[in-house]
C-alpha cells in the first residue's frame, strides 16, 4: 500500500480540514519541525498525488487533490483503530449513485504502468510452450484457490491445497466444506480459462454461472437472495430487496461493459459484487473469480492474491462499504497485479 509517514498524514489532515494551506500555516502545528522538512514532506505528498500545489514561491498553497470522490485519502490504520460500532460510516446502506463515480478510477500514469506490466506478461506467454503454460495456470489456480478460500476463513494450508488439487488427497482434520470450497475454486478457474472469450461482454447469467460453481455442494441457495444479510466487522447492511438487488446488478454490468480497459472492468467487478452481496453466500469469492475472468478475457494477467494479507483485503473492502472509498482497494489491486506479472508465466 502507498506509504505515508505519520507526519505527512498530520500535514495532509491539516490541509484536508482547512481546504487549503500554506507552509507558514502548517508549521505552527508541527512542533520542532523545520521549514525545510515540511517543504520536503509537501513535495512528497505532491509526488504521491495526494495534494496539489497552487501559486509560486512563498505564496504557494496546498490543497487535497481528488480526481474522483471515491479516491480521497483515508489513513487506514487510523480508521480501523476504532471498532465497527465506534466508527462513523459515511454510508451504512447501499448507495445507488455510486455508479456515477466509477469513471477514471485509474489515473493515466497508473493505467500506463499496468499496461506496461501487462505487455511483459503477454510477451512471456507467447514464448511458453503449451505444457509450460498449462503448468503455470495450474500453479496460479492452486495459489488463488488457497488464498481466496483463506480470505473467507478456510484453514487449509497452501501445501494441503496443492495436494488436494493435484492428487485429490483431502487434508485430515478439516471440515468437508473447506475441501469443497477449494475444489470449487478450481472448477470455476478451469471454466473461465476455457471460456475466456465469453467474458468480453458480461451479463447476469455469466455472473450467476460463476456463483453456481463456486457454491456447488455447499448448501447455499443459488440465484438472487431474497433475505437480508449482514457482514462481519461492519455496520454496513447490503440491499435487502430482491428487485433492487437485480437493479444494482444490472447497473454494475453496464458499468463493467462500459469500462474501456480490463483493469477497471476487473476492479469494478470485484468491489461492486462484494458491495451489493447479491447472493446468499459466496459473494466475495464470485467477485474475485469474475475479476479474473474479465482480465483473462482481454489477455491480461490474472491475479492470485497470494501475497495479500487477509486483514488488509478485508479492511480495503470495508472502507468501500462504509466510506465508498476505493483508493485502498485500488492500491491493493495494483500491487497484486504487479506481483502476478513478476511471479507467474516466467519464461
Amino acid at each position: 500500500m502507498q506509504y505515508v509517514t505519520p507526519r505527512q498524514v498530520q500535514i495532509f489532515q491539516f490541509i484536508q480540514k482547512k481546504g487549503s494551506a500554506s507552509n507558514q500555516e502548517i508549521r505552527p502545528h508541527l512542533e520542532g519541525v523545520s521549514r525545510t522538512t515540511i517543504v520536503r514532506d509537501l513535495d512528497q505528498l505532491v509526488e504521491k498525488g495526494l495534494i496539489a500545489a497552487e501559486g509560486k514561491g512563498r505564496s504557494v498553497r496546498y490543497r487535497e487533490k481528488i480526481s474522483n470522490e471515491l479516491l480521497r485519502y483515508i489513513d487506514v490504520e487510523d480508521y480501523f483503530a476504532k471498532g465497527p460500532d465506534e466508527r462513523t460510516p459515511m454510508f451504512d446502506r447501499f448507495r445507488f449513485d455510486i455508479f456515477e463515480h466509477l469513471r477514471n478510477i485509474f489515473i493515466k500514469d497508473e493505467l500506463q504502468k499496468l499496461t506496461e506490466q501487462n505487455e511483459t506478461y503477454r510477451k512471456r506467454v507467447q514464448t511458453l510452450s503449451q505444457i509450460a503454460l498449462k503448468k503455470e495456470f495450474e500453479r496460479l489456480t492452486i495459489e488463488l484457490s488457497w488464498k481466496s478460500s483463506r480470505i473467507e476463513g478456510n484453514t487449509y494450508s497452501l501445501l494441503d491445497t496443492e495436494l488436494l488439487l493435484r492428487e485429490h488427497v483431502e487434508a485430515p482434520g478439516h471440515p468437508k466444506e473447506e475441501t469443497v470450497m477449494i475444489m470449487n475454486h478450481k472448477a470455476v478457474l478451469d471454466y473461465i480459462i476455457a471460456k475466456r472469450d465469453d467474458f468480453q461482454s458480461l451479463n447476469f447469467l455469466k455472473i450467476e454461472g460463476i456463483h453456481d460453481l463456486i457454491v456447488k455442494n455447499l448448501n447455499v441457495q443459488t440465484g438472487i437472495r431474497k433475505k437480508p444479510i449482514g457482514i462481519v466487522g461492519t455496520r454496513y447492511r447490503p440491499i435487502d430487496n430482491e428487485h433492487q438487488i437485480r437493479e444494482a446488478l444490472e447497473k454494475t454490468i453496464k458499468a463493467i461493459n462500459g469500462a474501456t480497459d480490463p483493469f477497471s472492468k476487473a476492479l469494478i467487478a470485484i468491489v461492486l459484487i462484494s458491495y451489493i452481496q447479491p447472493f446468499e453466500d459466496g459473494n466475495k469469492r464470485t467477485a474475485r473469480l469474475l475479476g479474473n475472468a474479465l482480465l483473462l478475457a482481454y489477455n491480461a494477467c490474472p491475479l492470485s492474491f497470494r501475497s495479500v494479507k487477509e486483514t488488509e483485503y478485508k479492511k480495503a473492502l470495508i472502507l468501500f462499504y462504509e466510506q465508498n472509498n476505493v483508493r485502498s482497494f485500488k492500491e491493493l489491486f495494483m500491487e497484486q497485479f504487479v506481483f502476478a506479472v513478476e511471479n507467474y508465466f516466467l519464461a
